[in-house]
């Protein structure tokens, strides 16, 4: 299967270029090397591999900044999956688009399906949201959404990264713990990935790790975590905080848990626990640091 991966210098890029299965023959293209604004490049691009897959894992996530860079979020994130779609869809390969669970407003207390209301808070889910509407419009008959949230990896700036850096350095830190939703190791997301590359569902669909936590939470997991495997060398006291504590230019969702039940039935694979999936990570990414 030759498979078009744009994006492939981001953390989930990375991934799944870590995980690749054998029979795949890849091509990964970072953001750097095409211009999802610009669709004659895109296109382009597509033609000159002639994909059987092409996976959308770019995406303008910098989510504060997008307050002020309004233009820029939706060119790349609905403009740009449009261009990818109508070009997967010219040379009749199969497509997934990665988004987020910032499409919701986090206003319910259970888990969101599939077909919830959409309502993002700021213009980062606001962006997504439109890129989903646009590639689904351009390739319904060959596209399909995969939601994912709370993503983190061995390859790039995340939290947990951050997380362990802080925890190294500073003698307390306060998390915010009024924000619910599920840390998602991008290893599992891209073994997911893989597989939808050969099930081939269409329209939207929800992938995260499985649990629930608070950021709060997901920070106290890192440092029980990394002090276990050597990561860090000592504990320090972790403060739960409000939102209002810590203001920031996008408004999140207070709760973003996705329900992912269709997927793991349609996939025949379901997600571990969060708390397992970082545990595997860190493991890995002390190995990898030679720690």
């Amino acid at each position: 299967m030759r498979v078009l991966l744009v994006g492939g210098s981001g953390q989930l890029g990375r991934e799944l270029q870590h995980c690749k299965p054998a029979d795949i023959e890849l091509q990964a293209l970072a953001s750097s090397e095409v211009d999802l604004r610009e669709s004659a490049d895109v296109a382009a691009k597509v033609d000159a591999f002639r994909p059987q897959v092409v996976i959308n894992a770019a995406a303008y996530t910098a989510v504060d900044r997008a307050e002020s860079e309004q233009e820029v979020a939706f060119a790349v994130n609905g403009q740009g999956a449009r261009n990818l779609a109508q070009a997967a869809r010219t040379v009749g390969a199969y497509c997934l688009q990665v988004s987020t669970d910032f499409v919701f407003d986090g206003v319910q207390s259970y888990p969101y399906l599939v077909t919830d209301r959409t309502n993002p808070l700021g213009v980062y889910g606001a962006s997504k949201l439109a890129g989903e509407q646009l590639a689904l419009a351009a390739y319904p008959e060959g596209l399909a959404i995969v939601r994912t949230a709370w993503l983190y990896s061995a390859f790039g700036n995340n939290f947990v990264t951050t997380m362990l850096r802080l925890m190294a350095e500073r003698e307390t830190i306060g998390v915010v713990a009024d924000q619910v939703g599920t840390p998602t190791w991008g290893r599992g997301l891209a073994e997911a990935l893989w597989q939808m590359c050969r099930v081939q569902p269409k329209g939207i669909h929800h992938w995260t790790d499985a649990g629930v936590a608070s950021w709060y939470d997901f920070a106290v997991a890192i440092q029980e975590e990394g002090l276990a495997c050597g990561l860090l060398a000592r504990e320090i006291p972790i403060r739960p905080i409000t939102t209002v504590e810590y203001p920031t230019p996008a408004k999140r969702p207070p709760y973003s848990v996705l329900d992912k039940s269709a997927t793991w039935t349609t996939l025949e694979m379901t997600s571990p626990h969060w708390r397992v999936a970082l545990r595997r990570m860190l493991l890995e990414y002390k190995e990898n640091r030679g720690v």
